[in-house]
């Protein structure tokens, strides 16, 4: 298969309509449309289902769909890899969520610095899905919190481990609880539980707000529309007018520092063994 055909196919899967995936692409839709004809023809397999009033993926097209994104996304971080390593000013790019281990980030760059040989670390602080931009390039290692980040394919050291705690408005009856469980937090009908975009971009159901960031989050916590249980490190971030209450059996958060397993770099190595003495 070429790249050419994986691209085509995987926007035709993503928008499961040919139209929207040939705008996306900048091309017109008949030639798109043979591309994937012959595409199947050369696998023998369908790979979508055509009707006048929907497009959806077979079995075969799921899988291809998964190991095209999968080829698509390693082009494109060998592609950022390359121009990295070509650049005059060595640097590593470390990315973590906006606002989580702020206390730990700023030590870890503090300490870093101090070491001989430290090169720049330059910070892309994501909305989500950290771990993302290690598998398409874009970041040489990561600051990630299981159960809520995936670390498949990536190498990590732990760093450190926390409870969890729930986000209310002052104003609410539980704000003055000294502890709560998760029940008491997954079922208050006037705040239902915030919900974050999956690895597609998709939302899970639900009746919480749907949101991207800690800030957006906290102002709709704080507007009594929401709330959400996170580690307890977020209290450093926290605005006036919340407050965070410790969940008893909420499951143990560990953050660690994650890296792709082919990587060689001593700068990377370097900063990997200050923040594991941290």
């Amino acid at each position: 298969m070429e790249t050419r055909e994986l691209r085509y196919f995987v926007a035709v899967a993503e928008e499961l309509h040919f139209g929207r995936a040939a705008q996306r692409l900048g091309i017109a839709q008949p030639p798109l449309s043979r591309t994937i004809t012959q595409l199947e023809r050369r696998l023998g397999v369908a790979l979508l289902e055509r009707t006048s009033r929907k497009v959806s993926l077979t079995e075969a097209g799921s899988v291809l769909l998964a190991e095209g994104r999968a080829i698509l996304g390693a082009l494109a971080a060998a592609e950022r890899r390359t121009q990295r390593a070509a650049t005059s000013k060595p640097s590593l790019v470390l990315a973590t969520k906006a606002g989580a281990s702020g206390e730990l980030l700023a030590k870890l760059l503090d300490a870093y610095a101090a070491e001989p040989g430290a090169v720049a670390v330059d910070l892309l602080l994501c909305e989500s899905q950290p771990q993302q931009t290690l598998h398409d390039g874009q970041a040489d290692v990561a600051l990630l919190h299981q159960p809520f980040d995936s670390t498949a394919e990536l190498d990590t050291e732990i760093l450190n481990t926390e409870g969890q705690v729930a986000i209310l408005p002052t104003s609410h009856p539980l704000a003055g609880r000294s502890h709560v469980r998760a029940a008491d937090v997954s079922s208050l009908p006037d705040l239902p539980l915030a919900r974050w975009p999956g690895p597609g971009g998709a939302y899970p159901e639900g009746p919480g707000a749907e949101v991207r960031n800690q800030t957006q989050l906290f102002q709709l916590i704080a507007l009594g529309r929401t709330t959400v249980v996170m580690p307890e490190s977020c209290r450093a971030n926290l605005l006036e007018g919340l407050a965070a209450v410790p969940v008893l059996d909420a499951p143990t958060v560990t953050t660690v520092i994650a890296w792709p397993p082919h990587s060689r770099s001593r700068a990377l190595a370097g900063l990997v063994r200050v923040a594991t003495r941290l």
